[in-house]
């Protein structure tokens, strides 16, 4: 019989809070993360299982494979279910001892979780070497605008051509009628997972300034110019995609 347990459902902004605050990963969200992440993100259980295929085509024997702001670890472990990645180093790292505990405690009752280490470190410095994949899903627009092309180089200075990088984010869309009817349709898709409307918006009001979205355009651009041969967006719902930049 099983024991994996079910994480618990996301209330966290469910009564009026007097001050939301900014949001930040500490234990109430490391402790009902994956609910929370899988009804605020359309397309997120699609990105996260494809993120294990596109690491299967490339990832080298005997390179490491990085998830930059692992969270759970859920990308880790899809690359960790494909054979290709067998001889493979997977390495997930994250700032928050609070979602690094959870990931363990979740990673530790599956087979597939003991191939996997984790490091708490901040991703901007943290070490990267022989890097065949590196996965970004929805870290980068945590990170400030500043400082994203410099990881970004670091990222494909610890690859080979031909390695790949996962580049997960919101995206917020130039032209501001659409872009405003996107984020309208986002907020019907978390009422349909069975957020209230006093949940979106303070969620909202605390991840304002923290989590900035960039058009696609400006993550082209960005790849392009650390080095990156070649990149595009592979999958989109709503203003949520996923890209791959090929080094």
């Amino acid at each position: 019989m099983s024991t994996k347990q079910t994480p618990p459902t996301d209330t966290l902004f469910a009564e009026p809070l007097a001050d939301p605050g900014l949001f930040t990963f500490n234990d109430a969200v490391a402790s009902v993360f994956p609910d929370m992440i899988n009804r605020s993100v359309p397309g997120y259980s699609t990105v996260v299982a494809m993120t294990g295929v596109l690491a299967s085509q490339h990832a080298r024997p005997g390179s490491r494979i990085y998830d930059l702001g692992c969270s759970w670890g859920a990308s880790l472990l899809s690359a960790a279910r494909e054979p290709a990645c067998g001889s493979c180093e997977l390495i997930g790292i994250d700032n928050s001892a609070a979602m690094l505990t959870q990931a363990k405690l979740h990673l530790a009752s599956l087979p597939e979780g003991k191939r996997i280490s984790f490091k708490q470190a901040n991703i901007i410095d943290a070490n990267l070497d022989n890097a065949s994949v590196v996965i970004l899903n929805y870290t980068l627009q945590f990170i400030p605008v500043a400082q994203r092309a410099a990881l970004l180089n670091r990222i494909r200075q610890a690859m080979s051509p031909g390695d790949v990088l996962i580049l997960s984010e919101k995206l917020t869309l130039p032209d501001k009628r659409l872009n405003d009817y996107l984020i309208d349709l986002h907020h019907d898709f978390k009422r349909q997972q069975g957020y209230s409307d006093l949940q979106i918006a303070q969620k909202r009001q605390a991840l304002e300034d923290v989590l900035v979205p960039e058009t696609r355009q400006a993550h082209i651009d960005r790849l392009d110019t650390v080095g990156f041969s070649r990149s595009d967006t592979w999958f989109q719902c709503l203003n949520f995609a996923s890209m791959i930049a090929i080094a």
